[in-house]
């Protein structure tokens, strides 16, 4: 009997990177043992240490409870009874699992003895994988000392001065495994890229950076990110992402501002589904003020009206004025009126709120004051 010993050894490899928690899962289990019976044509089973089956690719393996439980309590590290070939399986020196290879030939013993190794790689690549998971989290919640962060990526063997980014991923209302895993697959197993998740509602990527990658790289990334969710989960999902940072300690800070960014961005940039914290503006400063002041701010500019008392026609006029830089003539012209209408609008509007929007420094107050209005909203509806 002849064996791709090569194509045994990817299998199991390939079935770690589907599942994530530090338990390999049976699924995992048993993906691994029907690709390693595809490739050697011998029937494998593992069961626990009280003898329970966790996968296996023959029933008839039940029948061999007694005999696992009694190997399980034995000094021996593998054991031939009644034609079937038994493997024990550590952690650490502590065993795990018990694995049935079936048949008694040199050749099925070879396959139990890889197959067990393989299974004992998947819980040291588990255990690792979960650890930097946990290591991540921690990180960017800030619930480390420095000292703690050094000391684990060492262990971790996680680069400490990579040039990173943090994204965060806001898909409808709640996350999907399948997305988290989509996200996932589109960095393969990078060492220097980490995907996971710290709430139900959004997934993080802490991508690794070249020296030269800017804005545009950045950007394209985002993209990348939104375009794996397919069309219709990409139509509400949002995407936002910090400044980038030189040394591990600092990853905290940028997925503060990129959560900030995807929050400033809801506020005043509904219509950009890629938001970056450098692009924010005066959203940013507008963001981190207490109510109270806006309170004091929109009494003191509108003597106690709202922006909303307006109608419809001067809303239009004053947004179109601004994305027109003040400019009159431009602004009458698309608007598709006189000149002198717009100057009548403009006039009507100074003599109630007492800015002339024509002026620079007033038209910067009224915009601040549009936005801050606006912020007042969000944070209004945030409490319900």
């Amino acid at each position: 009997m002849h064996f791709d010993w090569q194509k045994i050894v990817g299998v199991a490899s390939r079935a770690a990177e589907k599942e994530d928690g530090i338990v390999i899962s049976n699924q995992v289990l048993q993906t691994t043992l029907d690709g390693l019976k595809a490739i050697s044509r011998v029937d494998l089973c593992v069961l626990d240490t009280e003898g329970i089956m966790l996968a296996t690719t023959f029933p008839e393996a039940e029948g061999f409870r007694d005999s696992v439980l009694s190997f399980a309590e034995s000094p021996a590290d593998s054991q031939v009874v009644s034609g079937c070939q038994f493997f024990k399986v550590f952690d650490e020196h502590q065993l795990e699992y018990v694995l049935l290879a079936n048949g008694n030939s040199d050749d099925v013993h070879m396959v139990g003895r890889m197959a067990a190794f393989q299974i004992q790689n998947l819980l040291i690549a588990y255990k690792e994988r979960f650890d930097k998971d946990n290591f991540i989290k921690n990180l960017l919640l800030d619930n480390l000392l420095l000292v703690d962060i050094y000391n684990r990526a060492k262990k971790l063997h996680i680069d400490t001065e990579a040039r990173r980014v943090v994204f965060i991923l806001e898909i409808s209302h709640e996350k999907e495994n399948n997305s988290l895993e989509t996200v996932r697959g589109l960095f393969g197993s990078k060492s220097g890229d980490f995907i996971t998740a710290v709430d139900e509602k959004s997934i993080i990527v802490v991508k690794e950076l070249a020296l030269q990658d800017g804005s545009a790289e950045m950007d394209r990334i985002a993209e990348m990110i939104l375009d794996s969710l397919g069309e219709e989960k990409k139509k509400n999902a949002l995407i936002a992402y910090g400044t980038a940072v030189g040394e591990i300690k600092e990853i905290s800070r940028s997925y503060k501002e990129a959560r900030m960014a995807l929050n400033v961005g809801k506020i005043f940039f509904a219509e950009r589904q890629v938001i970056a914290y450098s692009s924010l503006g005066i959203g940013r400063l507008i963001y981190q003020l207490p109510i109270p002041l806006c309170k004091m701010f929109i009494r003191e500019i509108f003597d106690g009206k709202s922006p909303d008392d307006f109608d419809e026609e001067t809303l239009v006029t004053i947004n179109k004025f601004f994305e027109n830089s003040l400019n009159v003539s431009e602004t009458s012209r698309q608007l598709y009126i006189h000149r002198n209408t717009l100057v009548y609008r403009l006039d009507k509007l100074q003599k109630s709120t007492g800015l002339d929007l024509r002026v620079f420094e007033d038209a910067i107050t009224f915009k601040i004051a549009l936005m801050v209005v606006k912020y007042m909203k969000y944070m209004e509806n945030q409490e319900y």
